[in-house]
Formats: structure tokens, C-alpha cells, sequence
């Protein structure tokens, strides 16, 4: 089987470094600390995520995963923080509606069977909006579960920025009145869409403001793709010299997702006993964008000519550049500061760009390296 996984969430074996990281994230939750995880899309935060809360003894800790991303509102947010602490918690069917009923009376619990004949939970708030008691009752559950079996519980929510396109702001302002009071629970807010994250978390007049540390998910270095990369090709008796292992990182800037997907490709188009060089790797490239030709070409032509040359101006950039200064915006054809930073915030909003320290950089490795394709 290919030994490259992309797309899901990345088990042990197929996990690329991170020990830093999984260290001081264990550290935070056994401490029950309080964390502000933030990464691009794909990242792989939440595969480290799940890392960390594997490797917590289970007779300590319990551990809860909140996934925010189909929530819609403060309903939504209950239901869903409820039944995860609530399936965390127990598993049998008697004890998992005692456990609902001791934490989430107010929501009405009731426990069925699945499709595979497991049980499972339900509350009885669908279609209903939720007060702010109804809040409290499911924001303390964690606290009061702590209280009850002496142990650690560890919550996490992510992709926590959903929270800012619900209806009101009543779900954020209860999580920091909630969750400053309690002990032996740890909080860990995961998120992607920076901009959106940062405001709530840097932003003095926003309810979160200040209320957790900062940990900042970024790209892995080459020297850690390098024994990883070298080594899955070897045990299938591929060659793979490292002069292309640098090469293949400095296009997809060590960002995870598109350097397990460039070597996943560039794996299945190696036979057994052949050496993989720069031309395979750019035959391999050149797959990979036909593949995403059309979907590109969409998002190219619904963008705005300042839009376009913005981005233009991002991906053949050999280091990052200076966006609003007049080096690049007259290079570029932006004219004027004011355009290029229009531009910005408009691809920010769409989750095309990302701030990286005084410049941007384009979220999609691929679209960029399709963009450079595309002008040169």
C-alpha cells in the first residue's frame, strides 16, 4: 500500500515528526491548561490533536472532541458539545442516558440504537433555539464530570471559529463567563481561518480576549521530511535522492497535506528497483495541477483583476514579498497601495491567503504552484 496518507486523518504510522509539538500539547492538557491552536487549512493540527489525547492514561483523563464544523448556531453548538461529552464519558446504553441525564436534564436526553447497534445519544433541542441557562447546564458539564470521577477532562473543539457566524454572540460570551471558573478541565480552541481566530482571541472588546495561550501550527522543516520520505521509499526498494526530497519540499513549502500528496503520486509512479530524479518529480507535478486544472480555472476567472495579479505577485515571488509597496504593486499592475491591500482582504476573507509575519502567503501549495505554471 502506498505509505503516503493525505486527505483524512493521519495515523501513527503514516505521522511525520510533530514530537515537539506533541510534547508541549500533552503537557498542556495533562496541566489542564488552556490553548489556542491555530493552523492553515490541512495542516494537520487535528491529527496531532488526536495524537495528544491518545496518549492521556485513560484512568486520569477524559477526553471529549467537540467537531464545531456542522454547527450553525448556539443550538447546534449545545447538542453537539453534549453528546461528545456524554459518549466520552460512558458507552453503555443504561449508563450513557444516567450520565446525560445527570449532566443535560434540561435537554431532554434519550438514548437509541445506531445503524451497527450501538448505542447513542439524543437531546431534545432540534428546532428549538437555546437559552442561556440551556448554555451554562452544557458549558458546565465538563467541570461537574470532572468533580464526579476525579479525573482530568480534556475538551476540544474544533474548527472553533464556526462560533463567529452563529446567529448572536451569546455562545462566546458564556464560554469565557463558564469555563474561567473551572478546574481539572482542560481547554483546547482549534482553528483555521486565522483572521477569524485571531480577532476573537487578540481583540480587547471580544469576550475571549486574552483567555488562552497562543500555539501557532506551521509547516514541518525538510530536514524532517528528509529521513521520512527517504525511508518509505527504501522499503519498497524505491530510490529517492535527497537533492529531490529538497526540491519536492521547497514546492510545497513543508506544508503537510501537499507533501504526503506529491510523494503519494510520486510513490505510485516509481517501480520497484528505480530511482526517482527531478524528472520524475516535475512529471509528477504536472499530474497533480492536470488534475486540479479545472477546478483552478473556475476559481481564476471568478476572481477580480487586482485579485488575480495579487496572487500572481505571491506566487513568483521567490522569498516573501512586500505586498503594498510600490515595488510590487507597480511590478504587478496593482498601481496603487490601496489596491493591493483591497485585493488582500478580500482573499483573505476567502481563505485564498494567509498572513505569514509581514507578507501573505497562498493557502493551496498547488494553486500556487499552478498560478507560476500559468505565467511562465
Amino acid at each position: 500500500m502506498n505509505p503516503f496518507s493525505y486527505g483524512g486523518i493521519v495515523g501513527n504510522g503514516a505521522f511525520c515528526n510533530r514530537s515537539q509539538e506533541l510534547g508541549e500539547l500533552t503537557e498542556t492538557m495533562q496541566s489542564a491548561g488552556r490553548c489556542f491552536v491555530y493552523a492553515e487549512r490541512r495542516m494537520g493540527k487535528t491529527s496531532l490533536i488526536l495524537r495528544a489525547l491518545g496518549k492521556l492514561p485513560k484512568k486520569q483523563f477524559v477526553s471529549v472532541y467537540v467537531d464545531l464544523w456542522p454547527t450553525d448556531g448556539s443550538a447546534a453548538f449545545a447538542e453537539a458539545t453534549a453528546k461528545a461529552i456524554s459518549s466520552a464519558a460512558e458507552t453503555t446504553t443504561r449508563r450513557l442516558l444516567e450520565v446525560g441525564k445527570s449532566l443535560f436534564g434540561r435537554l431532554r436526553p434519550s438514548v437509541s440504537l445506531d445503524d451497527s447497534g450501538q448505542p447513542k445519544i439524543d437531546f431534545g433541542i432540534e428546532g428549538r433555539a437555546v437559552s442561556k441557562t440551556d448554555l451554562i447546564e452544557v458549558l458546565d458539564a465538563p467541570q461537574k464530570l470532572a468533580k464526579k470521577t476525579g479525573k482530568t477532562v480534556v475538551m476540544v473543539f474544533d474548527e472553533f471559529q464556526q462560533i463567529t457566524d452563529y446567529e448572536d454572540d451569546l455562545t462566546e460570551r458564556q464560554i469565557r463567563s463558564s469555563i474561567q471558573h473551572h478546574k481539572n478541565v482542560a481547554y483546547i480552541f482549534l482553528g483555521s481561518r486565522k483572521h477569524l481566530l485571531q480577532s476573537m482571541f487578540l481583540d480587547e472588546s471580544r469576550p475571549l480576549y486574552r483567555s488562552a495561550m497562543h500555539y501557532p501550527i506551521g509547516p514541518i522543516d525538510t530536514k524532517h521530511w528528509q529521513p521520512f520520505i527517504l525511508k518509505r521509499f527504501q522499503d519498497a526498494k524505491k530510490r529517492i535522492d535527497r537533492s529531490v526530497i529538497d526540491e519536492l519540499c521547497a514546492r510545497t513549502g513543508g506544508h503537510p497535506f501537499y507533501t504526503q500528496h506529491l510523494c503519494h503520486v510520486l510513490w505510485s509512479m516509481t517501480d520497484a528497483g528505480e530511482e526517482v530524479n527531478g524528472d520524475h518529480l516535475g512529471i509528477a507535478i504536472a499530474e497533480l495541477l492536470r488534475r486540479e486544472s479545472h477546478a483552478y480555472v473556475n476559481l481564476w476567472e471568478s476572481l477580480t483583476k487586482n485579485e488575480q495579479r495579487f496572487l500572481r505577485g505571491l506566487a513568483q515571488s521567490e522569498v516573501p514579498p512586500k505586498p503594498f509597496s510600490s515595488d510590487f504593486t507597480r511590478r504587478f499592475g496593482l498601481r496603487t497601495a490601496s489596491n493591493s491591500q483591497r485585493a488582500a482582504e478580500s482573499l483573505e476573507s476567502s481563505d485564498l491567503i494567509e498572513r505569514e509575519e509581514s507578507s501573505f502567503v497562498i493557502t493551496d501549495r498547488f494553486f500556487r504552484l499552478w498560478i507560476r505554471q500559468l505565467f511562465s
